[in-house]
């Protein structure tokens, strides 16, 4: 983790030097992560669409200022958080849906698998609808983070209770899964 930082503070450094190779590198890097904490929120994909194009325009327009430039990551997060939380006060809020279906069945694949693949994935989506909000926000993150400050950040939470937390809500997912 300490060396992606030095990475993404690198980016920045870059980024501020004026190279867009840099700010592709910190686009991509981060721009999963700011989407889904959009749509933890609620938010409609236009909502969502202008949450994370507002987030970058605020690091282009704090850049320089940044005092640590390695910690962007974290600082995005927080400020796709906030700009979420603004969002959702201004507009109706929509229930959030299962995820789109990401199972990436190959066509080749025998409609057995393909069904089994999807009621799977039904299963899985139905029981995280049924955690509560803070686990179905922090399961959609873990995959997405690219660390655990960003983590942390994202959820308004320390550090140190991440594990313990996503631990429990793993359990809580398990359970509901069983048969």
């Amino acid at each position: 983790m300490a060396e992606e930082g030095r990475d993404s503070g690198e980016l920045v450094r870059r980024a501020r030097a004026g190279d867009g190779g840099a700010w592709t590198e910190l686009v991509e890097r981060y721009s999963a992560l700011l989407w889904s904490i959009a749509r933890g929120h609620g938010l409609r994909d236009a909502d969502c669409g202008d949450v994370v194009q507002i987030t970058w325009l605020r690091l282009v327009e704090r850049l320089d200022a940044l005092d640590a430039p390695a910690a962007v990551g974290g600082w995005l997060a927080t400020t796709a958080r906030r700009e979420s939380l603004r969002q959702a006060r201004l507009g109706d809020r929509e229930a959030p849906g299962p995820a789109p279906d990401a199972a990436g069945a190959s066509s080749a694949a025998p409609v057995e698998q393909v069904v089994a693949g999807r009621e799977r994935l039904c299963r899985v989506g139905a029981a995280l609808q049924d955690l509560p909000r803070r686990c179905q926000h922090l399961l959609r993150l873990v995959a997405l983070a690219p660390g655990q400050a960003e983590l942390a950040a994202a959820l308004d939470m320390p550090v140190g209770s991440l594990g313990p937390t996503r631990v429990r809500c793993l359990a809580h997912l398990r359970r509901r899964l069983a048969p």
